[in-house]
């Protein structure tokens, strides 16, 4: 028996003055039955989202090894995805004790190699993994890696001294001397994702009339209206309505910017006021770019190193860089856990998104690997021992979570880890940075 079907491409566009929205994956992309395709192999992603400054341990990390019945007090957001949740204690980064701590933290997470101490242009690191990555499994999206963050870099400049501000600034290098710009803006991540086409003049009047990119796309996506089924049309639907959701967030924060007096800062009017909005935006925009097959590998700075921000909306109304010194002052101890627990529960809103976003037969966080974590340890005494580390990934990738891993005393290289969650995603190495093996417990059941 022969079966014919007309097979959309994977990477169908819909096209229109200004915009270009990629589709995500349908039953109608996917070749008739005694066809092979590429198609019908599950799509690996990995991501990797910073926490800055450490944390505190005793509410942090799990008393006991192996199986996680309950997660601590700091993770007790990622309760509902226990069972994708690997918590790993006593990693660290070795070459980044310097005294560049918070340059280094941040530029030795995805390196884990020791930075030029520069203030100059001539600034050397390493290729960080998430760049290994790209290489591979990003070779065939249009955006081979996504680097992202909440900081608008032109608005901050403390840095540590003796070391460029670039270290503190980029999580990702695709080599030893060449830093890959953070995006932190989502009006101009989303322009990126889906604006394509058009003179600057008619981009420009579209926003400026508050006009939607998805309204250019529509009379394109009528044409392929014809070539769905109902259970496709469903998905389009969905996804269309994602996408136009996020659009609307972002000309609301762009709306409440312009109308705000801010007379002592020049904010940039894309940028929500209120910064949890500004998070889940940019974590919505990661999922679209994601269930589009935009991109495999993302990386995202939920905030930089020696940060100043306040968080008053769960009631710690001072600097987070200066309660980090918390002199274990149980007052300062009590803020900082605060902070951290809601930085993860930030995380646990990425997962829920992708969790219920279909992918195939399943869900997007079925073949994705996140790292979450710090490239500082006790931020009191700015040590890079005892990382807080976690990982979280789907049912597709080999890793069984839902437990903790603690190794000894002797401290295990971070490098360990990434090696192992390149293994997760198809890409092998026999070394990277200072590793001494792999973290092979993440793919052994307890």
């Amino acid at each position: 028996m022969i079966i014919t079907k007309k097979v959309l491409p994977r990477r169908a566009i819909l096209r229109g003055i200004g915009a270009s929205i990629a589709l995500p994956l349908l039953d109608a992309m996917v070749p008739a039955l005694g066809q092979s395709s590429k198609l019908t192999e599950p799509v690996s992603r990995l991501g990797y989202v910073y926490l800055p400054m450490g944390m505190d341990p005793s509410p942090w990390v799990p008393q006991k090894e192996g199986r996680l019945e309950s997660l601590t007090p700091s993770l007790e957001p990622l309760n509902p995805f226990i069972d994708n949740v690997s918590v790993i204690s006593n990693l660290e980064i070795r070459d980044a004790h310097t005294t560049g701590n918070h340059a280094s933290s941040n530029c030795a997470f995805l390196s884990c190699v020791k930075a030029k101490r520069t203030e100059g242009s001539d600034y050397f690191l390493g290729t960080t993994v998430d760049q290994i990555a790209a290489k591979v499994i990003g070779s065939d999206t249009p955006f081979p890696s996504l680097e992202l963050g909440t900081d608008i870099i032109s608005q901050v400049g403390n840095c540590d001294n003796g070391y460029a501000c670039i270290y503190q600034n980029s999580l990702s290098w695709s080599s030893p001397t060449t830093a890959l710009p953070t995006e932190a803006d989502p009006r101009v991540l989303f322009e990126r994702l889906f604006g394509d086409g058009g003179t600057p003049e008619q981009r420009n009047a579209q926003l400026t009339a508050n006009a939607s990119l998805l309204d250019a796309v529509m009379e394109d996506m009528n044409k392929y209206q014809k070539e769905l089924g109902s259970t496709d049309k469903l998905k389009v639907d969905e996804y269309l309505d994602t996408v136009r959701e996020v659009e609307r967030r972002i000309q609301m924060s762009q709306a409440q910017s312009e109308k705000a007096k801010l007379p002592d800062l020049e904010r940039p009017t894309t940028v929500p006021e209120d910064w949890e909005e500004h998070v889940k935006l940019m974590m919505d925009l990661q999922v679209l770019a994601l269930q589009a097959d935009l991109t495999r590998v993302v990386t995202f700075q939920l905030a930089r190193e020696a940060s100043t921000r306040t968080y008053p909306q769960i009631g710690v109304v001072e600097p987070h860089h200066p309660i980090s010194h918390h002199g274990n002052d149980p007052v300062q101890l009590e803020k900082l856990a605060k902070i951290n627990k809601y930085h993860v529960s930030l995380f646990a809103y990425m997962l829920e998104r992708m969790s219920s976003t279909t992918d195939g037969n399943g869900s997007l966080l079925d073949g994705s690997t996140y790292l979450l974590g710090s490239g500082m340890g006790n931020p009191d005494i700015h040590d890079h021992k005892n990382l807080p580390i976690v990982v979280a990934s789907g049912s597709r990738t080999g890793i069984v979570g839902g437990r903790h891993i603690r190794f000894g005393d002797e401290q295990t290289p971070l490098a360990n880890l990434h090696l192992s969650l390149l293994d997760s995603v198809g890409v092998h190495l026999e070394n990277f940075a200072d590793n001494t093996g792999r973290v092979d417990e993440l793919f052994q059941r307890v």
